[in-house]
């Protein structure tokens, strides 16, 4: 169990993106990686979830400064929010530039009309958003989904894990209300997560 613990921990802790139950479990049950055990069963998504939860237990019982926190449908370290000013000095060469108002916007539109083709989104907003597609699509917020079946067949948008990890969403049924976006990106501009936990991957 120790073993199996510890290859759950160095997964996660190796990864640069989230990982889900699905992925670790897939990663241990490969035959070929498969762990020494004495038991021939298989890990079950379950069972990673308890490990999780005892390797939390046990980062709080020695006062560690991180845990492992579920966000955009996976599994990723992160710093405990009282580390928050301290973590942001380290990466504040790197921290983030302000979405602009008609960006959030945009993006608002696109997180709550997924798949959105950009006439819609033209339609929707009356003005041209060449720019600003270009600009979310550099920020990797959103990504090209599929073509819509309408005349010239435009591509479609649709919301990315970047975009769950930056306003610190597990999923997209976690969505705020559109008026609460602005806000919410306001607070990630000096922490991503002023009142949770900083993720933990050199993107804040």
């Amino acid at each position: 169990m120790e073993n199996l613990k510890s290859i759950v921990e160095a997964i996660i802790f190796a990864s640069d993106t989230p990982l889900s139950l699905k992925q670790i479990k897939d990663i241990i049950n490969e035959p070929q990686r498969k762990i020494p055990s004495n038991s021939d069963s298989k890990i079950s998504e379950d069972d990673i979830k308890k490990i999780i939860a005892s390797l939390n237990q046990e980062y709080s019982e020695r006062g560690s400064a991180f845990r492992i926190i579920e966000i955009a449908e996976g599994y990723q370290f992160a710093t405990l929010p009282e580390f928050a000013k301290w973590v942001g000095r380290l990466f504040k060469e790197k921290s983030k530039k302000k979405l602009s108002q008609p960006a959030l916007e945009t993006l608002a539109i696109i997180a709550y009309k997924q798949p959105i083709s950009k006439p819609e989104i033209e339609a929707i907003r009356g003005v041209n958003v060449d720019h600003i597609i270009k600009t979310l699509l550099e920020k990797r917020l959103i990504t090209i989904v599929g073509r819509a079946e309408t005349l010239g067949r435009p591509l479609l948008y649709g919301t990315t894990k970047e975009f769950l990890k930056y306003f610190g969403l597990k999923n997209l049924s976690e969505l705020p209300k559109p008026s609460e976006i602005e806000e919410i990106t306001k607070e990630s501009e000096n922490s991503i997560f002023e009142n949770g936990v900083i993720q933990n991957d050199g993107e804040k």
